[in-house]
């Protein structure tokens, strides 16, 4: 009876670690994914850098992985007058646009995400 108790769980064990490969494989493993596909990238239309007079650079707090970075980036790109480019390892976002900004603005875009404005640079 014992030993068919620890195969039970043996076998649980296993299936739970395959399901967790099996993910992170497929999806990737990213913090922000929760096991299901990654969020898409928004793509910025107006790629010439000569239509952003503006240049910030943002400390954005809470990024950790490259599906942090994809939201980041994807929460000032979806505005349409930004193109923003995160950077991981200093834990900063540049930011291009077309307009002259303010931090309440920057601070404004992030709110439906969970990271936090730190700095304007």
């Amino acid at each position: 009876m014992a030993n068919a108790v620890i195969i039970i769980i043996l076998v649980t064990l296993v299936s739970i670690a395959v399901v967790r490969i099996y993910r992170t494989v497929r999806y990737g493993g990213s913090c922000c994914s929760g096991g299901g596909p990654v969020e898409k990238k928004i793509q910025v239309k107006d790629r010439n850098r000569a239509n952003y007079p503006f240049n910030y650079r943002l400390k954005v707090g809470g990024m950790v992985c490259s599906g942090c970075v994809r939201k980041v980036e994807n929460a000032f790109n979806s505005d349409g007058e930004l193109w923003a480019e995160a950077d991981l390892e200093h834990k900063e976002v540049r930011v291009l646009s077309k307009r002259v900004m303010d931090r309440t603005e920057f601070a404004e875009l992030l709110k439906g995400t969970s990271y936090t404005l730190l700095e304007v640079l």
